[in-house]
Order: C-alpha cells, then sequence, then structure tokens
C-alpha cells in the first residue's frame, strides 16, 4: 500500500523542552521548563510556531495559546535512562534505552586519562565538570603555551576534548576523539565523544567554531531510519544526525555551520528529494543558549526558526508530512548548565493533517517513529504507538 505522506520533513530543536516530565525530580530537574521560561522573559514573537501550537504545550506560560492551531500539537515524555543528545533521538526512531550510561561528574578516573594521554601524545589540562564557553577562558591560554588538550564533561555522559584549530588540526582533533572513543565509550561506558575546537588570541576572544564533531555509540539496535532504508527509502541527514546514529541508516547527510545554515540545507533537500524523510537537527538551541544560560539568546534563535517556518511549510507537497520535536530540555535559566529532562513537543503539518488535532501527551518519544513506520509500511518498531490515524 503507497504511503499516506511520500516524504517527512523533521526537525530536531536541540534542547527546546515543554514542561517537566513526570520523573524530572528524579533527574534534579523538578520545575524546569524551557519553552515557559523563555516565553515568560519578554514578549516573543513566534506566531506561525504559535499557529502550530507550541505555546498551548507549557504549564507555565498561557500567552501563546492557540484555540484552533494549523495543524496537530501534541508532547512526547522519554522512556529512555537518560536526558542525552543521542537516547532522545534513538528513541524519537523507536529504541528505548534502559542502561542508563555512565556519568563522570566530578572528572575521569587516571584509569582513562593515562591510556587518553598515551594516545592522544599530549597532556591534559581541567578534567572536571564545566560549562564549554567558561573552561576556554579559564584554560585556554594555557592550552596554547602548553599544547595540552584541555578536556571536559558535564552532567551528561560525554567526554568532550577543546583545542584550539591553529595549534591542533581538525585531522588530529578527530583522530584524537576516535582514540578517545575507544577508550571513554567502548571501556569506560560514556555515550559520546564531542570534538570542541575553538579559535581566538586570548580568554577574551575565545570562540568555539562550527566544526564540532560527535563520535557517540552506534545504536543497541535497529532504529526507523535502518528499516526504512532496507525498505528502500532514502533517508537525509542535515546537521548532526549522522553522528548521531553514527551513519547507520543514512543515504545522504550535510553537516552545518549554524541552526541558518540547518534550515537552508534543509529546504535544499526538501528541492532535490521528493520522498522519504528529511530529518534535521538543530543545535544552536542547546550549545549556544541552553547550555550557556543565554535566555534572551535562546528567545532570539526562537524568533529567526519562526520567521522562516513560512519557507518551509510553503515548500510542503500534497504527500508531505512535516514534523517539529525536540532530544530533551535544556532550560536556559535553570541553575546548572546541563540538560534537563523534560516533554518535548510534537508539532505535525502538512496539506494532509486535520487542524485543531490535540495528540495530547504521548508515553515515548518513540510514538513518532512508529507513526513513520506505520506511514512507510514498515514493520512495527520495538517501541511506541502510532497516531498516524489521528492525524
Amino acid at each position: 500500500m503507497a504511503p499516506r505522506f511520500r516524504r517527512a520533513v523533521v526537525i530536531v530543536c536541540d534542547g527546546l523542552g515543554v514542561g517537566e516530565a513526570p520523573d524530572a525530580a528524579a533527574f534534579g530537574d523538578a520545575g524546569s521548563d524551557t519553552l515557559g521560561h523563555v516565553l515568560a522573559s519578554r514578549r516573543v514573537h513566534i506566531p506561525h510556531l504559535a499557529a502550530l501550537g507550541m505555546g498551548n504545550l507549557t504549564p507555565t506560560f498561557t500567552g501563546s495559546r492557540e484555540a484552533r492551531t494549523r495543524g496537530a500539537y501534541g508532547k512526547m515524555a522519554e522512556k529512555s535512562a537518560g536526558k542525552d543528545t543521542a537516547t532522545g533521538h534513538w528513541e524519537m526512531t523507536g529504541l528505548v534505552t534502559t542502561t542508563p550510561f555512565r556519568v563522570f561528574s566530578e572528572g575521569f578516573p587516571p584509569e582513562l586519562i593515562e591510556p587518553f594521554k598515551k594516545a592522544a601524545g599530549r597532556g591534559v589540562l581541567g578534567n572536571k565538570s564545566a560549562s564549554g564557553t567558561e573552561i576556554l577562558k579559564e584554560l585556554g591560554e594555557e592550552h596554547l603555551r602548553t599544547g595540552s588538550l584541555i578536556v571536559y564533561t558535564s552532567g551528561d555522559s560525554v567526554f568532550q576534548v577543546a583545542a584550539h584549530e591553529e595549534l591542533v588540526p581538525l585531522d588530529e582533533l578527530y583522530r584524537i576523539c576516535r582514540a578517545a572513543y575507544e577508550i571513554a565509550c567502548l571501556q569506560f561506558g560514556v555515550c559520546r565523544v564531542i570534538a570542541r575546537p575553538f579559535v581566538g588570541k586570548s580568554a577574551a576572544d575565545f570562540k568555539r567554531t562550527p566544526n564540532r564533531r560527535d563520535f557517540p555509540v552506534p545504536p543497541s539496535g535497529d532504529t526507523l531510519l535502518d528499516t526504512l532504508v532496507r525498505a528502500g527509502h532514502p533517508v537525509f541527514g542535515v546537521g548532526k544526525i549522522e553522528d548521531i546514529f553514527t551513519g547507520r541508516g543514512i543515504t545522504g547527510a550535510v553537516h552545518t555551520k549554524s541552526d541558518a545554515d540547518g534550515v537552508d540545507q534543509t529546504l535544499k533537500a526538501m528541492r532535490e528529494l521528493d520522498r522519504g524523510l528529511i530529518f534535521t537537527n538543530l543545535v544552536d538551541f542547546d550549545t549556544l543558549y541552553g547550555h550557556r544560560n543565554d535566555v534572551e539568546g535562546y528567545a532570539r534563535n526562537l524568533e529567526l526558526l519562526d520567521a522562516r517556518l513560512p519557507e518551509i511549510l510553503g515548500a510542503m507537497g500534497p504527500g508531505d508530512v512535516f514534523m517539529l520535536t525536540a532530544d530533551h530540555g535544556c532550560d536556559p535559566s535553570d541553575v546548572s548548565t546541563d540538560h534537563t529532562r523534560e516533554h518535548v513537543p510534537m508539532l505535525v503539518a502538512g496539506p494532509g493533517v486535520r487542524p485543531g488535532t490535540d495528540l495530547g501527551v504521548r508515553e515515548t518519544f518513540a510514538d513518532m517513529g512508529q507513526t513513520l513506520a506505520e506511514n512507510f509500511g514498515l514493520p512495527p518498531l520495538p517501541a511506541g504507538r502510532s497516531f498516524l490515524k489521528t492525524l
């Protein structure tokens, strides 16, 4: 049977939570509400997102609610043991992570750091939980003097390596991070190694560049992407999608320099790919604003996305469906700079989607993947309940 929707365009706003999850307190995130706290900070102009139902989802702010939405709207809770980018994306494609990855919020042990130093051929600075921008101010100049790598982590399961692009060329940094993956991920249970290149002459002007790369462990089983490709459907990843899925279930991909570039690349893919899945991650919400506790920057980025939304929806054909969601929260008003355990949005639009449809609160991110699996006539995924018929 032919798919109801021939092409799906899915945009993940990295870190755009819409209110605390039922188990938020267990993660230290009671009261978190990324969207609500941003919208309450000032008048945030998001008419197009509001028309899709975004403002209906936050429990702490009521000023952007719409009685009659343009499409379907709801929110989803996470079942996976964690609040990481990888586990969030894997779950939305049908794979629930039941065993949490290890977190080293006090820094990594010598048993990990010493073999890493040997493999990298360089010393290590930092080795603690830190903000990615603050640790550059603290240790960037020492890094330039000594050549030692800046290693840091957070409340998530990540091993991050920062290095100046003029001192450590990108190819070398990526090689070092692949070596770190062999140790931190395969031997110590860390979820991701992240390369964090930066530029600048002093602490006053150090700045991370768009050449970040993620090296996560692969999904532990098949995802929606694997089954789509096996069935002959193209899957195009925009942003860090290719990294998150370690290239599995991807027939084409492009890395991006910013969220604006991510939208540009999504529109380009829509012009070139008339079927299958276009899967986009917009990381600036998380990296530039959520983790930096920048409420105003987050608000501006929401407005920038909202202004581009008519371009995306205007490029939709009669057989297309558009979905907007997130992989976790990252409340910029939070006392920490870490991810927050929150519900995420599920906004659905397109010529074939009934306006004003309330999808309610979904029990798992996997409902999105299950819906797309049913649409494309694929076997059921391991988790999730389809809402295709509700659309």
